[in-house]
């Protein structure tokens, strides 16, 4: 069952719809205002006058990069797993001959 989820981003309700998990949606829309508002407050406390489009792009390149940042962390400790299970597999195939 589709529902619909709005959000507001500076002053405009936003309405998409959500296939499936309703809560998840949510918080990735709460997430996108809360990174939207980051940005807003840091430019204008450091005075910098900006368009609306750029604050969404600045808050869309954030995301984006914690996302590669996050995905980058993944894949080390995947490699650190894959290293620590041949080790102990290594291990346990010695004690066993």
């Amino acid at each position: 069952m589709d529902q619909h989820i709005t959000i507001e981003i500076f002053g405009h309700p936003f309405t998409f719809k959500a296939d499936r998990n309703i809560s998840k949606a949510k918080e990735v829309a709460a997430y996108l205002e809360e990174e939207v508002g980051k940005v807003e407050r840091r430019l204008s406390a450091e005075s910098v006058s900006i368009n609306k489009r750029a604050i969404l792009i600045l808050a869309a390149l954030n995301i984006a990069n914690e996302y590669f940042e996050l995905k980058e962390n993944q894949t080390v400790l995947l490699e650190m797993m894959a290293q620590k299970t041949t080790g102990l597999l290594d291990s346990l195939n010695t004690v066993a001959s």
